[in-house]
């Protein structure tokens, strides 16, 4: 699909909508202003003053209100440099399926795992929205940002607890089978969401090669496996991975004001120094069946927040 993106002063923004306005369809979309549909033509202006225009007419038309201010004719974005599988050309502007995961690292917290369709005639919209590489964004906006994602597009988001992690975990299960069986299924609750529409490709941010992925979840009843491709980095890749990274981040932050709550501090994330001193305090105030239900418990911060509590015994 062609389409160009102009960005607009509010005055030049008000002429084309008066222009469009015999056009004008209704797009309950978070930050659309206006949206017309021609015979070939869709145009969707939102409150930043960027337009888009998608279709057979998309150059014509922005032709007549930007010329040389067009920001782009495809939307072409830099590929960061990944590891993984080839991906098509012009992916970045296709129907995508993405999944990412969070809190893998942190000793406190969970693991969340969330998976999100972004259509091609989305994507401008999500970009409006504020999503990139969630890796550029702090928690803060995180969470400003998904409440519009989630009301947006078709997504889901999978919490696993702590109680529920170490209890697999302590049977055998490795960190990559527990995401590999968390990926399949938010990607098939996804799909499930969409009946009979297919993405053109589900991306999915790459933890293990193909043939280990596969072979975690080989015992499953239903395995994704139609148009999956596999690299890292990739929510630099698509926004549908970046719009899922959110959602899983933002999902573990919930958890973590939830657990927060609970232990009567701000946990703290990641597995350094200072988690090992906050989960030594918890330890001394809670005991250990406490810190367990709100920690990975195999983590070598375990042992070390025990080495630290029997210090200040």
């Amino acid at each position: 699909m062609s389409q160009s993106v102009l960005q607009l002063d509010k005055a030049k923004l008000e002429k084309l909508i008066s222009y469009y306005t015999p056009f004008q369809v209704i797009r309950n979309a978070p930050g659309v202003v206006f949206a017309a549909k021609l015979p070939d033509t869709a145009v969707t202006a939102y409150k930043s003053g960027k337009v888009l225009f998608q279709g057979g007419g998309a150059t014509r038309e922005a032709g007549i209100w930007g010329g040389s201010d067009v920001i782009s004719s495809a939307n072409k974005t830099t590929a960061p440099k990944a590891k993984g599988e080839t991906l098509p050309e012009g992916f970045s502007e296709l129907s995508v399926l993405g999944s990412d995961e969070t809190g893998t690292g942190d000793f406190f917290g969970p693991v969340t795992v969330a998976a999100c369709f972004v259509s091609s005639d989305q994507i401008e919209l999500v970009r409006e929205l504020g999503v990139k590489d969630s890796k550029q964004l702090n928690d803060g906006l995180m969470r400003d940002i998904a409440p519009d994602l989630q009301a947006t597009l078709i997504h889901s988001v999978l919490t696993l607890t702590n109680e529920k992690y170490n209890e697999i975990q302590a049977k055998g299960w490795s960190q990559g089978k527990i995401k590999a069986l968390l990926h399949n299924q938010a990607l098939k609750h996804v799909l499930r969401k969409m009946n009979d529409r297919k993405p053109d490709y589900i991306l999915i941010d790459q933890f293990a090669e193909r043939g280990i992925y596969y072979n975690h979840i080989k015992s499953e009843p239903e395995i994704v496996r139609e148009n999956v491709l596999f690299s890292t980095k990739a929510e630099g890749l698509h926004v549908a991975v970046a719009a899922a990274s959110i959602i899983a981040r933002v999902a573990f932050l919930e958890e973590m004001d939830r657990l927060s709550g609970i232990a009567g501090v701000t946990l703290p994330k990641g597995a350094g120094k200072i988690v090992d001193e906050a989960a030594a305090k918890i330890l001394l105030k809670n005991g250990e069946s406490a810190l367990k239900s709100m920690t990975k418990w195999h983590f070598a911060n375990a042992e070390k927040a025990k080495r630290i509590a029997a210090k200040k015994r």
